[in-house]
């Protein structure tokens, strides 16, 4: 397996040497997933964090009336967890499913630990990892209880610009918080204006 991949998204951070590399490649667990895959389900338990090589996963809950609200993405480099459930050890409140065909590295909360304690400076590294987390999440609240919809795509295609054209317009919705006929129309509206 090519970790080359999360190692650069590793190194934006902190710097390792060639032992603390393999240390750290031999805690990681690679897996393919399918399109449609679910990888977690709300009430599981959630052990691990995901970071995506390649593919797209989605996080979303589904309320009462069996509508889907999609909290984010996580296209290629991107690392994606139901962070509740992995820090607390209750059960998830998030489902994470594979969009497309996905090449996912798995890391358990236990490795981590014993990275944690082997190389200490791996502290840092997802202490702003979840840290960047907590205020995309924070500005996504925001954002939802203030912004119009429109404001609201516009975010959106900011946040994932890769993502823009090869998503389900279905998703996208489910993100910014409409219908799909309302997004329809929205960006039909948009397109024309521009």
């Amino acid at each position: 397996m090519n970790f080359s991949s999360i190692d650069q998204n590793v190194a934006k951070h902190i710097a390792l040497n060639q032992e603390e590399i393999d240390f750290f490649h031999g805690l990681l667990q690679h897996k393919k997933v399918k399109r449609k895959q679910m990888i977690l389900q709300e009430g599981d338990f959630c052990k691990d964090s995901f970071f995506v090589v390649e593919g797209c996963l989605r996080s979303f809950s589904i309320d009462k009336n069996g509508f889907e609200h999609i909290l984010n993405f996580a296209p290629p480099n991107w690392w994606i967890s139901d962070l509740y459930s992995l820090f607390s050890q209750k059960p998830c409140i998030l489902n994470i499913e594979s969009i497309e065909n996905s090449q996912i590295i798995l890391f358990s909360r236990e490795n981590q630990e014993k990275l944690f304690a082997e190389i200490p400076k791996f502290e840092r590294f997802f202490r702003i990892i979840a840290e960047k987390s907590l205020v995309s999440h924070q500005q996504r609240l925001l954002d939802n209880l203030s912004l119009t919809a429109e404001e609201r795509y516009e975010n959106f295609c900011k946040r994932y610009p890769s993502l823009i054209d090869g998503l389900a317009q279905k998703y996208i919705a489910a993100y910014i918080g409409v219908t799909p006929e309302f997004f329809s129309k929205m960006r039909s509206k948009i397109l024309r204006n521009s």
